[in-house]
């Protein structure tokens, strides 16, 4: 305690002391024991009063050693197992983590890492990927203040994440790895990355794309094979060596049939090549059969009508069929969409029946087109006729947002032909080009999308589109962005957006297990997100008799459930929204895939860079006691010896209040009981 706070407190006891003598001794000549009494009350509430305004306070002082954190971080992957055995590496981090040197010069703390980093006692080695630079950051984070070193027990070999060898960690903290497995470089062919779509269209043509790695020094000249359902469907020799040490397979593969496809690549092995596994690799596509069957109605014969069909066509999913307006009602049952090329009255019959069936259509006009009888036959626009006709010009509207436009542009396009007069909309319409008529740009639709009541419309106010394509063919050499167009299109009016109130989001095809979520949203009829659903779920195996029925988790604003723990294999399941006739199904496809496999030597090469990035050492399961000493013996990591400065206050305000009141409290009581003022 200062002694300025000493001195402070002997005149609070002087003053308190004279305030009492003056009070009750001097002015008040009476003797007695009461007087001493109040006296002594009255000493004591004023002393207690003056300590509250000293506040005296004393200071002390704790001493400790600060040491420096060894994190113990053990690689729990399956690719650990077989590296070395079980019993070798957890022994040696056992050996670590109970030694007395290092723990007199270190705080130790031990974590366990896959993907994921945790804090565990226990090794399992059954970790399907394996992440090092997420560990790596993690504990950087972690532990951020004095020296902090890592002692990193692996084989090198990471299947996910960023590139650990570039990794940015603090200055002070330094890693230490210990390799473990066989750190020989083997002679190796592998399939690497693999390219494909998700979905294709039957009896389309898709891309798949692979790649052939190569480690060795020798020229090589092997076969790769690309099966399909386990059919072989491709096969190419290629040529690699020292230098040329990949190569990309391109290949387009036909989707003959519907369903989910498994695609295998396979290389030829080695000889005597030692790790085969990472000689295949297994992805899959989905065929989908989104046939589109389009009618074109038409009385006149005009060009328009066959460069339509061929533009369609060019997609091999759609397919096109020109009828004449006066053909029999059942002709149009598989059609999905409608084209009315210059409607006249004898398509009263064609548009009783799309009334009736709502269906989606595409309108063209043009100098042939009736429009006494095409303004009373629907009601999506109306349109003057003056019985002249006139060149037009096509515009873009740039702020068209239906669908997208692609590298579609009318830039130079020759002129449409049509009658003269205003068009009216009777339903909303939104333009994809607007008019140009003898140089004057007009506000006017050209090209106009009407969508109402789930129903969608498009029309077009004019002929010879025809050169529309031709002049896309003499910008370009081909004809590509106008049958795009034309394509997005097709797809938007043959398309049905009725939203479901149960929504999957899910993989066709996982990788492996571990990456195998399916998530569902429910929407009450409001299509507001309902959290108070139950959403369950029912899997069944379609080869290895596997059956479960779950609730599915709220996470936010989704439901999801982890299927982690499933086998390689197909799928099918059932999400049922509980109390409604609400259900959804579909299926997957888990692969036998396993990165860990990949690789069976050590990557001492990443590992030694990453040592010296960080000022670190490697060591090998054999060098356990070198690297005990050189930790044990590390001037860096010495314990230094650290005070803790305490302020502590001598007084609690809350007793002194206490005392206070009741001396003073009794001081009255006791003057009052005695019939003093």
């Amino acid at each position: 305690m200062e002694i300025r706070t000493v001195l402070l407190i002997v005149l609070a006891v002087l003053a308190a002391l004279t305030t009492v003598f003056f009070q009750y001794f001097y002015k008040n000549p009476r003797k007695g024991n009461l007087r001493i009494i109040l006296a002594g009350l009255r000493f004591v509430a004023l002393f207690c009063a003056l300590l509250l305004l000293i506040n005296p306070k004393f200071t002390r002082h704790e001493y400790f050693l600060e040491k420096a954190n060894l994190i113990v971080l053990v690689d729990d992957s399956s690719s650990m197992q077989d590296a070395s055995s079980e019993n070798s590496v957890e022994n040696q981090v056992k050996n670590v983590i109970e030694n007395q040197d290092l723990n007199d010069r270190f705080s130790i703390q031990k974590y366990t890492f896959g993907a994921k980093i945790s804090q565990t006692d226990s090794l399992y080695f059954d970790k399907k990927n394996t992440d090092i630079s997420n560990a790596l950051s993690t504990v950087d984070e972690i532990f951020v203040n004095g020296s902090n070193t890592v002692l990193l027990f692996t084989d090198g070999n990471q299947t996910l994440g960023k590139d650990y060898e570039y990794i940015n960690l603090s200055d002070d903290l330094s890693v230490n790895p210990v390799i473990v497995g066989d750190t020989t470089a083997y002679e190796d062919i592998s399939i690497g990355q693999v390219n494909t779509n998700t979905y294709a269209f039957l009896k389309n043509k898709f891309p798949i794309e692979a790649t052939v790695l190569y480690k060795g020094s020798k020229s090589v000249s092997k076969t790769v094979t690309i099966s399909l359902n386990g059919k072989s469907i491709y096969t190419k020799n290629i040529d690699l060596n020292k230098n040329q040490n990949s190569q990309t397979i391109n290949a387009l593969l036909e989707a003959g049939s519907v369903g989910v496809k498994s695609i295998r690549i396979d290389v030829q092995p080695l000889e005597n090549e030692k790790n085969i596994i990472n000689n295949s690799k297994e992805t899959a596509i989905e065929v989908i059969d989104e046939k589109t069957n389009v009618a074109i109605i038409s009385d006149v014969l005009h060009p328009d009508v066959g460069a339509l069909k061929k533009s369609i066509e060019t997609n091999e999913q759609r397919s096109v069929t020109i009828l004449k307006p006066t053909v029999s009602i059942d002709r149009f049952i598989d059609t999905d969409l409608f084209i009315l090329y210059q409607p006249n009255r004898k398509f009263k019959n064609v548009y009783d029946h799309l009334s009736k069936i709502r269906a989606n259509i595409f309108t063209i006009t043009g100098t042939k087109t009736d429009w006494g009888f095409l303004n009373q036959v629907q009601q999506s626009f109306f349109k003057e006729n003056f019985n002249q006709n006139e060149e037009i010009i096509p515009v873009l509207n740039n702020a068209f947002a239906i669908f997208g436009l692609g590298n579609f542009n009318v830039v130079d396009f020759p002129p449409l032909q049509n009658g003269l007069g205003d068009i009216d909309f009777k339903k909303k319409a939104e333009t994809i080009l607007f008019q140009r008529i003898r140089g004057i740009d007009l506000d006017k639709p050209l090209f106009a999308i009407i969508a109402e009541d789930k129903q969608k419309e498009a029309v077009l106010f004019g002929e010879n589109v025809w050169k529309w394509r031709a002049q896309t063919y003499r910008n370009g050499k081909n004809f590509k962005d106008f049958d795009d167009f034309i394509g997005k299109l097709m797809v938007y009016l043959a398309s049905d957006n009725q939203r479901s109130r149960l929504e999957l989001d899910f993989d066709l095809v996982f990788d492996d297990s571990s990456m195998a979520r399916i998530r569902a949203s429910y929407f009450d009829e409001s299509y507001n997100f309902d959290s108070n659903s139950n959403i369950s779920i029912k899997i069944d195996g379609k080869e290895n008799g596997f059956s479960r029925e779950a609730p599915m988790l709220l996470k936010g604003s989704f439901f999801e459930i982890d299927l982690s723990d499933l086998d390689a294999g197909e799928y099918d399941f059932t999400v049922i929204a509980e109390g409604e006739n609400l259900k959804r199904s579909a299926s997957f496809k888990i692969l036998d895939f396993n990165p860990e496999k990949q690789t069976i030597s050590s990557n001492y090469n990443k590992l030694e860079k990453l040592a010296d990035n960080t000022n670190g050492a490697i060591y090998f399961p054999n060098d356990m006691d070198l690297l005990i000493e050189n930790l044990s013996g590390a001037e860096q990591y010495v314990p230094i010896q650290k005070s803790k400065q305490n302020v502590v206050s001598l007084i609690d305000f809350r007793i002194l209040l206490g005392i206070i009141v009741l001396t003073l409290s009794l001081e009255w009581f006791i003057r009052k009981f005695n019939g003093l003022t």
